[in-house]
């Protein structure tokens, strides 16, 4: 354990092999970057120890080991492919919950209601579900590993939504929609713990805005193609290719996915139970994770986990301005498919097709984001280092969010005017806009979090998860009804202005203040000064 000095600060300077290992996790939120720097922090003997990036540019956050099953040594192809797999194992419950979206109308149809009644029956349960099923996930996940978890979530998912395709009537097909969604959130979940274990902090921010888009375009993606095919067929065939797509990410899970979870934390690293063939079964059914559970935290501290995170004030307050900005968005995904079918005077009388067709506009949206995102985070980290003399503090990733906030409010002026207005363009270029913003936005924020909880990214990522799902459950229910008395550009500017006014309450004081906010008052033996 690193010593402190006279003033309590860790004396870096006698770091030893495992304080190298452990060091992202002591220092979470201020990571020294440059080699250059590392040589006056740490002292040369220390620096002269430190693993490089290949271009000798970055020192490697977490350190990497010398055993070959460090997930960090895994070759690209390897980290890219578990990338894939998590991406799309993390699409799957918005993709399978917006199947409801493009078939709200069939639905209604078939069981004599109205669109509404399907609405707040299946589609809002499913959303509030989906927030819960992340903290039975996380819990389980550091007792038992990334792979079991993922992939019994996914058989269980699986098989509610077989469930959902044979209902015999509405409320059956309402309770496995719900169920589906409980189980199917866990790889939302475990998607950031295995980008930290795979890839180094320097890299985090990119391959998490991968992540991100997996997620934030799935409930678009359904209703786009989907739609078209409920216009020509029963819903239950659209559900039919969900549960395919579910089926085709399982059997990826099963054959082809790794456990990432790696203890380099403890001294000395437990070595596999067993080996080949066997690992492999054992791993994937959970019998590995329960044998290596002794090593792991116990079953207390992965409860109470998540509330270690939630009473820190960077942490809350971020999640309340993310998770507010983005359940707006939940609202505008299940809304406008109501509002654009609805006939003429109260919506815009689409048919099927043609509110298929308006989903292609936030897909593209996200697109065009995860690739500002990926290149602004950069960018961002990359200036505030060099100004910050090689070392990165945290809230360097909060500059996005001051990037994307114009363009949420001119996306949502723009479509609380199309609505209102019945101005088609106006909506497409609005509903775009505002997409672009909260892409950026949410991945800056899962950054953030994971910098700062290095060693709690499953707690961070079920919170956020919660809070977005949470504030989502809630918009859907009132923003109907609201669209239909007030107009859009009374409900959208009113949207905006509350994200504008948490804004400049949150942001600029966790961005200033958040470097104290990190330092816990007290140290403890369940330290999570990070």
């Amino acid at each position: 354990m690193v010593e402190p000095d006279i003033l309590g600060r860790p004396k870096w300077n006698v770091l030893t092999e495992a304080d190298l290992l452990s060091y992202h996790e002591l220092s979470a939120g201020r990571l020294i970057v440059d080699p250059k720097e590392a040589q006056k922090e740490f002292g040369k003997d220390v620096a002269a120890r430190l693993k490089l990036s290949a271009d000798g540019q970055n020192v490697l956050w977490p350190q990497p080991t010398s055993d070959p099953e460090d997930p960090q040594l895994w070759s690209d192809g390897r980290k890219s492919l578990q990338l894939l797999i998590i991406t799309l194992a993390s699409s799957i419950p918005d993709f399978v919950g917006s199947i409801g979206v493009a078939s709200i109308f069939d639905l209604a149809a078939r069981y004599e209601t109205t669109a509404d009644h399907v609405n707040e029956l299946s589609a809002n349960w499913a959303i509030f579900l989906l927030g819960w099923g992340g903290f039975a996930a996380v819990i389980l996940v550091r007792r038992w590993g990334r792979l079991p978890v993922l992939f019994w979530s996914q058989l269980l998912a699986f098989a509610f939504l077989l469930g959902c395709i044979f209902a015999p009537n509405l409320n059956t097909f309402a309770a496995m929609r719900c169920i589906a969604a409980f189980f199917s959130t866990a790889p939302q979940i475990t998607g950031l713990y295995t980008v930290a274990d795979m890839y180094p902090f320097h890299l985090q921010a990119r391959k998490l805005s991968l992540w991100t888009m997996g997620f934030i375009i799935s409930p678009f993606v359904s209703p786009f193609f989907l739609g078209f095919m409920v216009a020509h067929t029963d819903y239950r065939w659209a559900y039919a290719v969900g549960a395919f797509y579910s089926l085709v990410v399982l059997l990826m899970i099963v054959f082809l996915g790794e456990e990432t979870l790696f203890d380099r934390t403890l001294t000395p690293i437990p070595p596999r139970p067993t080996l080949g063939l066997r690992y492999r079964i054992e791993t994937l059914l959970g019998l590995t994770g329960l044998k290596m559970s002794r090593f792991r935290p116990p079953w207390y501290e992965c409860v109470v986990g998540p509330l270690r995170v939630l009473w820190r004030p960077h942490a809350l307050l971020i999640m309340i301005f993310g998770g507010v900005e983005f359940g707006l968005s939940i609202g505008i995904t299940i809304t406008n498919a109501i509002f654009l079918g609805t006939p003429p005077p109260a919506g815009f009388g689409f048919s099927q097709t043609s509110i298929a067709g308006m989903y292609a506009t936030p897909i593209v949206a996200t697109l065009a984001g995860e690739v500002i995102g990926r290149y602004g985070n950069d960018l961002i980290a990359s200036i505030g280092i060099r100004r910050n003399r090689g070392v990165f503090e945290a809230e360097m990733r909060l500059w996005m969010c001051y990037v994307s906030l114009p363009l949420y409010v001119t996306g949502f002026l723009l479509l609380g005017h199309g609505v209102q207005a019945r101005n088609v363009p106006a909506v497409i270029l609005g509903w775009g806009i505002g997409q672009t913003a909260i892409m950026l936005n949410t991945t800056a924020i899962y950054a953030y979090l994971q910098d700062c909880f290095p060693g709690h990214a499953g707690e961070v990522s079920a919170l956020f998860n919660f809070s977005r799902t949470i504030f989502g459950f809630a918009v859907v229910y009132f923003q109907g009804p609201w669209l239909a008395a007030k107009g859009g550009f009374q409900v959208f500017g009113c949207e905006a202005a509350i994200v504008v006014g948490l804004f400049i309450l949150i942001v600029p004081l966790v961005h200033r203040r958040g470097a104290a906010m990190r330092v816990r008052p007290s140290s403890s033996s369940h330290s999570i000064n990070e």
